[in-house]
This record gives structure tokens, C-alpha cells and sequence, in this order.
């Protein structure tokens, strides 16, 4: 597991806690964040191993969760559970997330200094064994291939791009989340012939 997904020994915790009931429903954990304020916020994200989730996904996985949390009670105060969608600029958590969405604008923060700084954004290209390969602009403008080690990154998401948007309505178009029939019928009226 490591602390992209869940940064913090109690997100880690309710990680371990958490992870077996979300795989045994067919989804994936992609992060795991109790965040405080007045009443404390437990978010989840998920999705299918192929991508995507449903609103009745995180609904059923709210279920599941509140229920299992509800035996284990590791959290002491009141907590409200969000679970969502990892949303289009995503955060990249798994070493198979800068696979998947190679190709695409990418903003990485790393633990140590690497090169002088912790902030690298430019275009994901793929993985390599354990490092992370992103092509980034030199002093004179060309791009040049850095791979960092998965382990040394604190933080990574996907930048929102034009780009980004398309293929994300493309796949959710494929998969059939979006129909477009829905909209045709708008289209097919007659001007001034209003049905009574």
C-alpha cells in the first residue's frame, strides 16, 4: 500500500480495515483521506478495475462501508463518510494509474528533492519497472524523458485539460454511461408546431 492511496497511520488503518469489503464488491480503493474539521470527513474514492463508477456504486459501497465501521469503530468522533468518483483530474495513486493515463498532463510531487525541486508537471509517459516516466521541458524547450521512483512521490494527479475531457466523455460514451438518444428528441420538433 503505499501513501498515495492513504497518507496519514490512520488512513493507513482504515485502509487495511476498508480495502477487503470494497475488492470483494468489484471495485478498486484508489484513496483513502479522514479529514478534520468540525465533524470529520472520511472520503473515499473508488472505481471499477477498468475504470469508471456509478452513483449507485457509491451508494452501495457507503452502505457496506458505514456497516463494517459501525463493528470495527476506528474512528473515536462523529464522522460524516463521502464516497465518490476519483473525478476526471484525478489523483494517481497506484503505479498502474501513470499506465493507464499515459499521454495525459500530469502534476507529481515528490518527498525529497529530486534535481533540485518537488514539483514536476508535464506529460506522463508510462511506467518502467518501478519508476514513473514523465516527459518534461529543458531550458531550450525540448522534452526530456525523467523517471522518478514510485516510492519517492508524495502526491500526483491529473491536470484538466481539453484533452483530458474528451476521452473521458469517450469512455464514458463507450461504456454507456452517456446516451445520446436522450438528447435527439429536442432536435425533432417542428418550429411552430408545438405538440397541445
Amino acid at each position: 500500500m503505499t501513501d498515495l492511496i492513504a497518507k496519514t497511520a490512520m488512513d493507513r488503518r482504515l485502509a487495511d480495515i476498508l480495502t477487503p469489503v470494497i475488492e470483494g464488491m468489484g471495485f478498486e480503493l484508489v484513496r483513502i483521506r479522514l479529514m478534520s474539521g468540525k465533524t470529520k470527513t472520511l472520503q473515499i474514492m473508488a472505481e471499477r478495475p477498468e475504470g469508471g463508477i456509478e452513483v449507485d456504486d457509491c451508494a452501495e459501497i457507503s452502505t457496506a462501508v458505514s456497516a463494517l465501521m459501525d463493528v470495527e469503530d476506528p474512528i473515536e468522533d462523529n464522522y460524516t463518510l463521502e464516497v465518490s468518483s476519483p473525478g476526471i483530474d484525478r489523483p494517481l495513486t497506484r503505479l498502474k494509474d501513470f499506465d493507464t493515463w499515459q499521454g495525459y498532463e500530469a502534476r507529481i510531487e515528490t518527498a525529497e528533492l529530486i534535481d533540485g525541486r518537488k514539483r514536476f508537471k508535464g506529460v506522463l509517459a508510462g511506467i518502467e519497472g518501478n519508476e514513473v516516466l514523465i516527459n518534461l521541458p529543458d531550458e531550450t524547450g525540448e522534452d526530456v524523458t525523467l523517471g522518478l521512483d514510485f516510492d519517492w512521490l508524495s502526491d500526483a494527479k491529473l491536470i484538466l485539460t481539453d484533452e483530458l475531457i474528451t476521452e473521458m466523455l469517450r469512455q464514458r460514451k463507450a461504456s454507456g454511461q452517456i446516451d445520446e438518444t436522450q438528447f435527439d428528441e429536442i432536435e425533432t420538433e417542428e418550429p411552430g408546431k408545438a405538440e397541445d
